[in-house]
């Protein structure tokens, strides 16, 4: 299936799915949404473009190995557990900083920073499963 109009639709619709993808990422806790979700949104993403423009173009475009950016999801993950480690808390306790930047008071939390590592490794794993089984039925 890789027509004219697939093929130039696809990097857009790509582009657009990996947006929506850190859009239910960064919603998480508050609704519906975060780090495994997004993941498996923004690895169809990658699994579309890769049907359309071929693997060697996926492969360009997301610059690291799959599998590189599933482990340092997996680290950013850990990270955020080890954190309350300095608080004298168990691990993986919520961690709040209150940022303030032109004004505006931002909320970070170690919550956050575990879906961006369940993102990443999601993104990693399911995405290295696709490309490969593409290659596989391009040979």
């Amino acid at each position: 299936m890789r027509t004219i109009i697939f093929r130039t639709i696809a990097p857009y619709l790509s582009a657009l799915m990996v947006l929506f993808s850190i859009f239910v990422l960064l919603r998480g806790h508050n609704e519906p949404g975060g780090g495994f979700i997004g993941g498996l949104i923004a690895a169809s993403a990658l699994a579309i473009f890769g049907v359309a423009c071929g693997v060697a173009s996926v492969r360009r475009a997301i610059v690291f190995h799959p599998m590189g950016i599933a482990g340092f999801g997996l680290f950013i993950g850990a990270l955020a557990g080890i954190v309350s480690f300095f608080k004298g808390q168990p691990f993986m306790t919520s961690q709040w900083w209150y940022l303030k930047v032109f004004g505006v008071e931002i909320p970070l939390s170690t919550p956050l920073i575990f879906d961006i590592g369940v993102y990443l490794v999601v993104v990693g794993a399911i995405g290295s499963i696709a490309l490969a089984l593409e290659e596989r039925e391009s040979d």
